[in-house]
């Protein structure tokens, strides 16, 4: 049997589309195994977010073809849609697609391994394509994401995503249900509806019919145990939004808004459509609708022409909202984007001083966060995820990191944890209810 290693850089929806090109392989009859195996086939899976990003998409695919030069190694994704010429450049590429025909990844895998072509490119423009379609049948974890929307048009100043991406494209809306109650069926718990832009789902559909419409569907079928939303702009999560998905039961209480930056200067060069009062609005608006809900976020310091000031009002930002977590970075200048040709790049230096000066603000802002967590004494609902030794490890419907320990086995059970202390970001509990 033909076998087959995958690597992906980057975001969820590039978790899910790997695990659905793994599923492609084995239902064309080759075995999936683990990356870093001598396989007849290796696919990668870029990213393009950053210079890093792309620099470490060209790391995989060496180490792919070092370690089996025979092998068809089949490269995929943001970066191969977004310069495909630099992965041509590559001695030992077999396949270049782009963020289209995912799919058809097993098919050229064949042509080559036979004979039949020495290289395929087939990465072609994005302004007509439609939603490919895709889905994934089952999970190794109790949590599954499902990709309900790819493409941006949100044109935002620094990003080469929505380059490498199009425009919105959703998944159909029985597409949608139907996978999640197969997954559900095939023992997944928790299932993360994930996009480019989640918050535009159904923008291109010819009735009206939005992500919370999608949310108040899926609840009222009861397609799952639990659904986590993934990353949502401020802007598409105002009003309208929490009022329609107040009250459903199925929806997890934790929202994770890319927030990107606390100073309206900034969001404004930036392209974004929203400033910080309409953001913190409609995080207050979740906030009312949902009273354990958690927050968590992106964070980019460095953009040009960020000031002290600018960056003094995110951590404001930070501090106002109490986010739980956030993912922060420092701002890469991508080749083709509005913001490459600012004035005023901020140096390499500042950045690093700002990460880490964001990092450490956020941690500090995380634990006074868990202190009300803990204080509070209020049960925390989760699924037990992994288990080794006794203790597991869990994250809580408002996605609060969770340690326990249990003599039984109940991976994958509900369970009610009772919070006690808490150490670097996890709340070590109690097993109170099963």
């Amino acid at each position: 049997m033909l076998s087959v290693g995958l690597y992906t850089l980057g975001c969820k929806v590039s978790q899910y589309e790997t695990e659905a090109i793994g599923e492609a392989f084995a239902k064309a009859g080759f075995e999936v195994r683990d990356f870093n195996e001598i396989n007849d086939v290796y696919v990668i899976n870029t990213c393009t977010v950053t210079e890093e990003s792309d620099r470490k998409s060209r790391q995989f695919i060496r180490r792919a073809i070092r370690r089996n030069p025979c092998a068809a190694v089949i490269v995929v994704g943001c970066y191969s849609q977004r310069t495909p010429s630099d992965i041509e450049k590559i001695p030992g590429v077999s396949v270049i697609l782009g963020t289209q025909d995912k799919l058809k990844a097993p098919e050229y895998a064949k042509k080559i391994l036979e004979g039949e072509e020495k290289r395929i490119v087939s990465v072609g423009p994005l302004e007509s394509a439609a939603f490919e379609k895709m889905k994934i049948t089952g999970a190794p974890r109790t949590r599954a994401y499902v990709k309900i929307e790819d493409g941006c048009e949100s044109k935002c100043t620094y990003c080469a995503i929505a380059s490498a991406r199009g425009p919105v494209r959703s998944k159909p809306v029985d597409d949608v249900v139907a996978e999640v109650e197969g997954l559900y069926r095939s023992g997944v718990r928790e299932v993360v509806l994930t996009g480019i832009e989640t918050g535009s789902y159904g923008k291109d559909f010819e009735e009206k019919f939005s992500l919370s419409d999608l949310l108040a569907l899926l609840d009222k079928r009861k397609s799952c145990e639990r659904i986590r939303l993934g990353s949502l702009a401020p802007e598409l999560v105002g009003r309208d939004f929490a009022e329609k998905v107040k009250g459903l039961s199925i929806l997890a209480p934790h929202f994770h808004i890319s927030m990107q930056s606390g100073s309206d200067k900034v969001l404004g060069l930036m392209k974004r459509r929203y400033n910080s009062a309409m953001a913190y609005e409609n995080i207050m608006r979740l906030s009312e609708a949902f009273p354990t809900a958690m927050f968590t976020t992106d964070l980019m310091v460095g953009f040009p022409g960020e000031s002290d000031g600018d960056f003094e009002l995110t951590l404001d930002f930070v501090t106002k909202v109490g986010f739980l977590d956030a993912h922060v970075f420092a701002y890469s200048r991508r080749q083709g984007t509005a913001a490459a040709e600012f004035p005023f790049q901020i140096p390499e230096n500042i950045k690093r001083e700002r990460v880490e000066a964001l990092i450490k603000h956020k941690n500090l802002v995380r634990d006074r966060v868990l202190d009300g967590v803990v204080s509070d004494g209020r049960a925390l609902s989760c699924i037990a995820e992994v288990g080794k030794g006794g203790i597991y490890t869990a994250h809580s419907d408002n996605f609060v990191e969770l340690s326990f320990s249990s003599s039984e086995s109940i991976t994958g059970e509900m369970c009610s944890i009772l919070p006690l202390s808490h150490k670097n970001g996890i709340v070590q509990g109690k097993l109170v209810k099963i």
